[in-house]
């Protein structure tokens, strides 16, 4: 789907432009995407598994919930829209953890420029899958796997990217960093 959304500067700042995606896209414009991962308290991480149709990655099984952060919408609510839309999840701005920004950038063979600045964020998955709805023209399925697959993904076909290993690690150690936490 395209849509509107602001085009930053390489350092993430605002330039006070916006521009449909397909043309940031097109001409490698910095924006701003969110990427949600969620987790449960016994150490699993819902994936999904990106739709067929999606132009890049597609039937890839990937982050929990992302996407792009729209037009002059703030960050936390674009996260909880994402959810909202992506597996039909109501989640409290509360529940997200900010774990980070990483620049992002990739050159796609179909012509698309990733030029993206990711805000991270951990959130614990507090409903059961099964009460999940995935909105099909984005997301083929979701399923829970075991945390581990975050530092295991050299060895696994179709599940996350190994190019992206540190930063799935990464993921992996705020989630238990955040678990050690919560039960202390």
């Amino acid at each position: 789907m395209d849509e509107y959304i602001d085009i930053l500067t390489s350092e993430g700042q605002l330039t006070g432009k916006i521009a449909l995606k397909s043309d940031a896209h097109k001409h490698g414009w910095f924006h701003a995407t969110v990427h949600i991962w969620l987790f449960t308290l016994n150490k699993k991480i819902l994936l999904q598994k990106r739709s067929l149709t999606k132009k890049v990655f597609p039937g890839l099984w990937d982050i929990s919930v992302a996407g792009h952060i729209a037009a002059g919408e703030t960050i936390l609510a674009s996260a909880k829209r994402e959810i909202l839309e992506e597996i039909g999840l109501e989640i409290k701005k509360s529940d997200l953890v900010k774990i980070g920004t990483r620049i992002h950038q990739v050159s796609h063979a179909n012509g698309i420029q990733d030029n993206e600045h990711h805000h991270v964020f951990i959130a614990e998955l507090k409903a059961p899958v099964s009460e999940l709805k995935i909105q099909e023209e984005e997301v083929a399925d979701i399923k829970l796997f075991d945390l581990s697959v975050l530092k295991s993904t050299k060895n696994l076909e179709n599940v996350l990217l190994s190019r992206f290993h540190d930063y799935y690690v990464d993921v992996y150690n705020k989630i238990l960093e955040y678990l050690k936490n919560k039960t202390k």
